[in-house]
């Protein structure tokens, strides 16, 4: 029953997969301001994610195609579900596609790979997905006499109060997906 929330490409869900799946359906029942939104949505992977200290994270997966879909009920939707997996904050994520430099299209089809493809284009809207809904007012690359960078984040102060609690998820997720360091302030 749970597997109609959960559509993987290739291969059967795992057992995180289907319990995080199963709590969709189950809030997709009950919860009566979601049933009508939560419809027609699924995910396609969902990750249990380290944080240090003994945190951890959910990250769903999401088709980019139901991002914005997700995205207008997303914090109710990650406030129920943070109820149910206590003590772990839960993101959402769109599942995009990176391009090599090498992309050669058919013969059909003719052009160039698509900026959004690239990976620099990718890490950034994964970074955007991270800390949705607040928004990203700046950013700066640091780069240290060693030779290491730091990207650093500037958010909007008005969510300040929400968002401060995660901001070492955030950076922590970030830093597993796309392997940088990141640092998060306010202005």
């Amino acid at each position: 029953m749970s597997t109609q929330k959960i559509r993987k490409a290739s291969g059967e869900p795992d057992e995180f997969e289907a319990s995080v799946a199963q709590e969709l359906l189950n809030l997709e029942m009950t919860s009566t301001d979601l049933k009508s939104s939560l419809r027609d949505l699924f995910i396609t992977a969902a990750k249990e994610v380290d944080c240090g200290g003994g945190k951890k994270a959910i990250i769903l997966y999401v088709p980019y195609k139901l991002l914005k879909s997700f995205n207008k009920i997303q914090t109710r939707l990650v406030r129920e579900l943070e109820k149910k997996f206590s003590g772990r904050h839960v993101l959402i994520i769109a599942q995009r596609t990176i391009l090599g430099k090498s992309y050669a299209r058919s013969i059909k089809t003719k052009g160039l790979r698509p900026r959004s493809r690239t990976l620099t284009a990718v890490q950034d809207s994964i970074l955007e997905d991270i800390v949705y809904p607040t928004e990203i007012t700046g950013k700066r690359t640091r780069c240290k006499v060693d030779g290491s960078r730091v990207l650093k984040v500037y958010l909007d102060s008005k969510d300040q109060a929400n968002v401060e609690t995660r901001t070492d998820t955030y950076a922590a997720v970030y830093r597993k997906l796309t392997n940088k360091q990141i640092s998060f302030n306010f202005n």
